[in-house]
């Protein structure tokens, strides 16, 4: 872990009604080559595992949050209690078992 800054500013991602100590996913933003660097480091962990920490840039996380906010990934949550999938996103119909909508490719070799 000596490659995490120690100084981050850790943002926990929680309903603002929660109690207790999670777990929770906290993202801290690291310093790049100004505000809009592509490559700036994004690190994320879990409150149950501090000491283990995700580390990607902050254009594969805005990709991330994009597809989130479209439903890409609805289908993985499908039948979850509380789920409703994201209205209009291309990933809803999927989600909600509409025939003929688009699923994931078969990685089966």
């Amino acid at each position: 872990m000596s490659d995490i800054p120690p100084d981050l500013d850790w943002i926990r991602a929680a309903p603002e009604d929660a109690t207790g100590p999670g777990p929770w996913f906290e993202l801290a933003f690291g310093e790049g080559d100004g505000e809009d660097d592509p490559e700036a480091p994004v690190y994320i962990r879990e409150t149950s595992a501090p000491e283990v920490v995700v580390t990607t840039n902050r254009r594969k996380w805005d990709a991330f949050v994009l597809g989130v906010q479209a439903g890409e990934f609805d289908h993985f949550v499908a039948g979850v209690e509380g789920f409703e999938p994201t209205p209009g996103a291309a990933g809803a119909s999927a989600a909600a078992g509409t025939p003929g909508a688009a699923e994931a490719p078969d990685t089966a070799g």
